[in-house]
């Protein structure tokens, strides 16, 4: 079974707490506080593997999280960091964001990689809240939370020639051929539901890679059909190979099949239409192939075609070749259509950090993400703590501003969450 889209979600491991902690040693009964950070949380790592052809492994695994990182220890020791997480996608892998559809990552080479959500920082132990006049800090600092994302995974193939062309013209008996590939091949439509590729080898050095896309009829780019599904396999090939059932054997002429291929292409994109090609003129050992074949070229001088028999194997071997030194020509790029509307990832990520000082009546209001992280680092039942917690409003400014409000000793001040009692 060929999967080539799936929605998944993905999270950072967060990282691990900030440890309280006291010295505890024979002779030092007053010991110093030795709270350790917390480990880093692990992240999560898209990596491009040739052995993965598919995304049949997401199609009942959707949530993947990195592990958490571990909570500091006594001594000043670190929290362990949590594993990164790998996941191997196909090479080929286009990378969207769920909600805007916007380009994360394009995953083209064997082993690229791409750190799609990065581990919490650990927090802080007590040992690193010591000052001149704190020296028997009684809190610590949780870790930060993970990053979390949805993202649509989308399979567009890796490969140097497509052949195209309506259902039952030959593409998949010449792939089978020319390559390695073994299609399913039978004289009835739609033998091919899904993309089939092969490797054609020219000699010990030299390959390339042929993909036979299937679906393409007429209105395919509007979504008839499967069209849709496969059209996007063209979009990273180098060459099209348009192949062609001269003979018209299924009562068709060659020509109007050529002219409503050609235009489902650029209707799905004008830069398929663009790409180079030629065209293979197929089942030449049927009656009136070689009449059709004299019309066409007349209606389309500028166009190389290679005529070929796929029963009797004629052409074929010209075929092979007269590709390979077309693609000499063509540089190689496997960039699909999507580069255009790109999202920025740490941006995404990137949180307001606006504080929001105001009075509402009679009320005094403190609030934004900023102060919702220092509410989860306090520990309001110590008085160390609750010290640190005031401390760094004031670094804020957030003190200086309820002040230009106005705010009176034993105000009562709403700070995210907790309330506070104001004194000057």
């Amino acid at each position: 079974m060929f999967l080539d889209i799936a929605k998944i979600v993905i999270r950072s491991g967060a990282g691990g707490d900030g440890a309280v902690a006291w010295r505890r040693e024979k002779f030092e009964p007053d010991g110093g506080p030795a709270g350790g950070d917390g480990g880093d949380g692990g992240s999560v790592i898209l990596v491009a593997d040739s052995n993965v052809q598919t995304l049949l492994d997401f199609k009942y695994k959707r949530h993947f999280f990195a592990e958490n990182g571990q909570p500091g220890r006594n001594k000043k020791q670190y929290g362990k960091k949590g594993e990164d997480l790998y996941i191997k996608v196909p090479v080929g892998t286009i990378v969207r964001e769920a909600s805007s559809n916007k380009l994360i990552c394009d995953l083209v080479e064997n082993g690229e990689e791409f750190v799609i959500a990065k581990g919490g920082k650990g927090g802080k132990g007590n040992a690193k809240f010591v000052n001149s006049i704190r020296q028997a800090p009684k809190f610590a600092e949780p870790g930060e939370n993970p990053q979390e994302i949805e993202v649509i995974l989308e399979v567009k193939l890796i490969a140097d020639v497509g052949l195209i062309g309506l259902p039952n013209v030959g593409k998949s008996s010449i792939l089978s051929i020319i390559s390695d590939a073994k299609p399913k091949i039978a004289n009835y439509h739609f033998t091919t539901l899904t993309p089939n590729l092969g490797v054609v080898k020219i000699d010990f050095d030299n390959n390339y890679v042929i993909a036979d896309i299937p679906g393409i009829i007429d209105g395919a780019s509007q979504g008839v059909g499967l069209g849709l599904q496969f059209l996007k396999h063209v979009e990273r090939t180098r060459l099209l190979v348009h192949v062609l059932d001269m003979a018209g054997s299924e009562g068709r002429d060659p020509i109007d099949d050529f002219k409503m291929i050609m235009n489902e292409l650029e209707s799905y994109s004008e830069k398929l239409s663009e790409k180079d090609l030629f065209v293979v003129a197929n089942k030449m050992d049927l009656p009136g192939a070689k009449e059709n074949l004299e019309v066409f070229r007349l209606n389309y001088p500028e166009i190389d075609v290679i005529e070929t028999s796929a029963a009797t194997n004629d052409g074929i071997e010209k075929l092979k070749y007269y590709t390979y030194e077309r693609l000499k020509k063509i540089k190689k790029d496997y960039q699909s259509f999507d580069e255009n509307d790109k999202l920025d990832l740490e941006k995404f990520y990137k949180v307001d950090r606006t504080i929001n000082v105001y009075k509402s009546g009679e009320e005094f209001v403190v609030e934004g993400y900023p102060i919702n992280e220092l509410i989860r680092k306090t520990n309001f039942q110590d008085f160390e703590s609750l010290r640190h917690f005031e401390q760094v409003l004031d670094k804020m400014g957030v003190m200086s501003k309820l002040e230009d409000l106005g705010v009176q000793d034993g105000d009562t001040i709403h700070v995210g969450d907790v309330d506070i009692e104001y004194f000057g």
